[in-house]
């Protein structure tokens, strides 16, 4: 797909792009797949999905790899940067007949080298726990279809757990399993244990212990996916209403909403700090969300259609105090250690948060933070884009803030897509609203609460040339918890007074000329959803109950702010990497792996990682015909 004012040169894949750190290359012979290296057919198949695992192998080469193409499941050893795959000898393979794999997970507290745990889920409901390592399988979930015919959309490991795992589905629910229990032969049947905005939780009635353990009830249409947070105390769902909610995990409390600016959202991740949160979606843009002011604090918009995947990069994430730097640029297993990006215990993410938590110093020092993070869409593009903390902090003066934007401009711009526009300071517009934390409806003047009201002047990173106008005031500590200390088992064993969860309260903007930004959107990049019968009918009944009305109702409120009110980042890459829909992004140590819709994962090696593979690195040779 040719980009805007396109021709062959927008037209054409690309097999390296630069930022500030250096050259990420595309591993021609690091590239997996079925083994005969044909393009999938894709049609009417669901997405092509990666799990990693680290089996902690003597070798020193446990990183194992699974990927579903079509209906078949494969599992291997993955060599990354440091030798070619061989496609011809996969640990296990599994073709399935009358539905197809659609999302897996490793645990990774139980992986060893003689056995991992791995979860699939599948287009007709169930759930399987299988041993690719002993080519066993376990146990099959939802078999008859007893609990969910809907297809399921994302499978998690609880974090800290060996035997707790959620599922969410195509129908809107989500449902909390044990793995040592079964699911009975009779459909189950629920009582309510919890109820808020737009959502409900059930336990199961059952005299023996049976699955499900609770059903969640969360917003209108499907549940495209959901994640937990690094320390695993809070569950962030991205709907087909549009909505993201954020729950606390343990007492199934509702901590703060966010709606899309149209459609859909399709993806959601947590920085690694636990304070952000980027959703992606149906409107091809990347949401930044704040956790602690429960607010949007930035839109990124380069995709041309959705936004089918966004992760932060952990190994660029980085926060400098005074002349004393500290990245996140250590091993993936010490990585792990401070901020228990992937199980472990809850407590490992204080040492890392602590650092990221001294912007919040008031001793006037200056504190320079840049969050990486990255998205792929169906316009078959990578987007790389940085947060920095002239978003981040509106209400400190830029001349006491180190931009990290100012210096990736003025140095290493991206050859091939432009330089990423330096920070700009815009006045304000003549607009007085603003937001609190505690998202209570703003006074027309803000008289006599200066840490909320507007800035002066507004913050640009990466902007496109248009105002921004995001609310003030401070970030509070996000280390806490929604009332309850428990154990993951507490939600079952209490007993909960329903309560009303507060709603969010508008803002007072009386702009009677209201800037038709999707206008400026061209519906004609945007490729076709392709799924099942099943998804389409309920896209169909989601967005027949989601009117105009209703997206009337949220945008210009804290819920859906308008596009002038919040900065708008601009990509510092933005590249053509696939033929087909791209719909994996995962950041490890020495690389980024994408995937598309044929079923190619492909390895980018970090500037400086290319390894053993530099000599074998020659585009010409790639078996996917990969264009430079």
């Amino acid at each position: 797909m040719a980009a805007e004012g396109g021709g062959k040169e927008m037209n054409e894949i690309k097999t390296q792009f630069t930022t500030r750190e250096g050259v990420y290359k595309l591993l021609a012979h690091s590239e997996y797949s079925r083994p005969n290296r044909v393009p999938f057919n894709s049609q009417g198949s669901n997405p092509v999905r990666v799990s990693f695992v680290n089996v902690n192998d003597q070798s020193g080469n446990g990183d194992r790899i699974c990927f579903n193409v079509g209906r078949e499941l494969y599992f291997y050893i993955y060599k990354g940067v440091r030798k070619a795959a061989d496609l011809s000898k996969p640990i296990d393979k599994r073709i399935y007949k009358g539905t197809q794999p659609t999302c897996h997970d490793f645990n990774p507290l139980t992986a060893t080298a003689e056995s991992v745990s791995l979860l699939v889920g599948f287009s007709a409901g169930q759930v399987q726990l299988i041993d690719p390592i002993k080519k066993e399988t376990s146990k099959l979930f939802n078999e008859e279809r007893l609990i969910d015919k809907s297809r399921v959309t994302c499978v998690r490991w609880v974090p800290g757990s060996e035997s707790l795992f959620l599922v969410a589905h195509s129908s809107g629910s989500m449902y909390l399993y044990n793995v040592e229990h079964t699911c009975g032969t009779t459909p189950p049947h629920y009582q309510l244990l919890k109820q808020g905005d737009s959502y409900a939780v059930h336990t199961c009635k059952s005299k023996s212990a049976r699955n499900p353990l609770l059903r969640w009830t969360v917003g209108e249409g499907a549940l495209n996916e959901f994640a937990f947070s690094p320390d695993g105390k809070f569950l962030a769902c991205a709907s087909q209403d549009g909505f993201l909610r954020v729950f606390g995990f343990d007492a199934a409390e509702l901590h703060g909403t966010m709606k899309s600016y149209f459609g859909g959202l399709l993806c959601v991740c947590w920085s690694p700090d636990g304070r952000y949160i980027v959703a992606g979606g149906e409107d091809d843009l990347v949401t930044v969300w704040s956790f602690s002011d429960c607010r949007v604090i930035a839109r990124g918009h380069g995709h041309k259609s959705w936004v089918s995947v966004v992760a932060f990069d952990h190994c660029t994430t980085s926060v400098e105090d005074g002349d004393a730097p500290a990245e996140f640029s250590g091993s993936d297993e010490e990585f792990h250690e401070q901020i228990h990006f992937s199980g472990g215990g809850r407590d490992r993410a204080n040492s890392a948060q602590s650092r990221l938590s001294k912007r919040n110093s008031t001793d006037g020092r200056p504190v320079s933070v840049t969050y990486r993070f990255g998205s792929v869409g169906q316009d078959t593009q990578l987007c790389l884009w940085d947060l920095t903390e002239d978003i981040l902090f509106p209400h400190l003066p830029l001349s006491r803030t180190r931009t990290h934007t100012n210096v990736m401009s003025a140095t290493s711009p991206p050859p091939s897509t432009g330089a990423a526009a330096p920070t700009t300071v815009t006045p304000a517009a003549t607009n007085n609203s603003g937001m609190n934390s505690n998202n209570s409806v703003s006074s027309s003047n803000n008289s006599g609460n200066p840490a909320n009201s507007l800035p002066s002047t507004l913050p640009r990173s990466n902007s496109l040339p248009h105002s921004s106008n995001p609310a003030g005031g401070s970030t509070p500590n996000s280390n806490t918890s929604s009332g309850t200390g428990g154990t993951k088992g507490s939600i079952i064993d209490s007993t909960f007074i329903t309560t009303g969860v507060s709603k969010f309260a508008t803002l007072s903007l009386h702009d009677s000329r209201k800037e038709r930004h999707e206008k400026d959107h061209k519906r004609n990049h945007s490729m076709g959803h392709i799924s099942s019968k099943s998804s389409d009918k309920l896209n169909q009944l989601s967005s027949s109950r989601t009117t105009k009305a209703d997206a009337a109702k949220t945008l210009g409120t804290a819920l859906c702010p308008r596009m002038e009110d919040v900065p708008l980042l601009e990509p510092l890459v933005c590249k053509k990497i696939a033929h087909e829909r791209l719909t994996v992004l995962i950041f490890l140590e020495d690389c980024l792996v994408t995937a598309c819709q044929e079923g190619f994962v492909c390895t980018w090696a970090r500037p400086g990682k290319v390894g053993l593979l530099s000599s074998q690195n020659n585009p010409a040779n790639s078996p996917s015909g990969t264009v430079v």
